[in-house]
């Protein structure tokens, strides 16, 4: 069996080829894909006749409440894709690619008002919780440790931290609400001011409204992240960025956690900052603020929970995280 996952993340596509035990990772710059061919890249590493199903994320993922058939999803399974960071459009070449080529392929949804197994109190308070990737991460996380509660915290280019309880997505926050990531964060009073003054979009705020506003350093949607953490002990803004990252994810991780039974209260830490052990170590500084077990999921999981939904599909179940699954 075949399958393969594929996380439209916001500086690449990452692709996880599952052949039984085997996994073969690969990732492209979504700028590169203006000028390259997805299925060409993806056949340098499996055949596309043997592919048995690709399990894909795009974007925000608000247009659709269930894991879908790609031919049954309209307009890439999205509301719109306004407000929603930096569009380049590597991602939607991919989609549109893969949807051409009549390879066995499911849509995974983001979590939004639509996604019946969040509590109603999430849904009440927020239209959007997570992009689809998101889900890709807790299944794998899921799988992994083999736990059905814990909070799961993605922290990379945005923070978006998810509740996981009695094996379903309860709840989270979105990158627009609590926690900052490296480039996109919450809008506070100072950028309402600007986008009320029409300095800057809405979009252009939340675009910059991580801790780069701190660090004072941008290098693109590709490249910042690396650039902030290479000059964190050299340059004293970049250090107050990373740190100041640290507690805002730390207090997101706290706010979550009471929602669990105690004894089943426990956290998982995803996504390239979450992982991220040299030359800062992001899980041990984390576990300084919260009082329960840190675990760290390494590896490219979105694209790793992809593959193992498309797996797990393929093997009959019809409900993933709580998600409806037809197929």
């Amino acid at each position: 069996m075949i399958t393969v996952g594929i996380d439209h993340g916001t500086s690449g596509i990452t692709t996880c080829i599952k052949n039984n035990h085997k996994k073969i990772i690969f990732k492209l710059k979504r700028s590169e894909l203006k000028e390259k061919s997805y299925l060409d890249e993806l056949k340098k590493y499996v055949s596309l006749e043997d592919i048995d199903l690709i399990a894909l994320t795009y974007s925000m993922g608000d247009g659709i409440n269930k894991i879908l058939p790609i031919e049954k999803v309209k307009n890439r399974g999205v509301l719109s894709i306004e407000g929603a960071g930096e569009k380049i459009g590597g991602g939607t070449k991919v989609y549109d690619e893969i949807k051409e080529s009549n390879i066995p392929t499911v849509v995974i949804p983001g979590l939004h008002r639509g996604i019946e197994c969040l509590d109603r109190r999430f849904r009440a308070l927020y239209s959007h919780i997570a992009s689809p990737e998101k889900v890709s991460i807790s299944y794998y996380a899921h799988k992994l440790f083999g736990f059905n509660d814990f909070v799961l915290s993605d922290i990379s280019s945005n923070t978006v931290t998810l509740l996981i309880k009695d094996g379903k997505i309860f709840g989270g926050f979105d990158a627009c609400i609590g926690a900052c990531g490296i480039l996109h964060g919450p809008i506070d009073l100072e950028m309402i001011r600007d986008i009320d003054s029409k300095k800057i979009t809405a979009n252009e705020a939340f675009s910059k409204a991580g801790v780069v506003k701190i660090a004072k350093l941008y290098k693109g949607v590709e490249n910042t992240k690396e650039e902030i953490i290479k000059n964190y002990f050299t340059d004293e803004n970049c250090k107050l960025a990373i740190d100041s990252l640290i507690l805002s994810v730390s207090m997101e991780i706290n706010s979550l956690l009471p929602l669990l039974d105690k004894n089943k209260r426990r956290v998982v830490l995803a996504g390239s900052i979450g992982t991220l052990k040299e030359p800062i170590n992001i899980p041990k500084r984390i576990k300084e603020f919260v009082e329960y077990r840190v675990y760290v999921l390494y590896g490219e999981s979105g694209a790793i929970g992809g593959a193992l939904i498309a797996e797990d599909i393929l093997k009959g179940k019809r409900n993933i995280l709580g998600i409806e699954v037809e197929f």
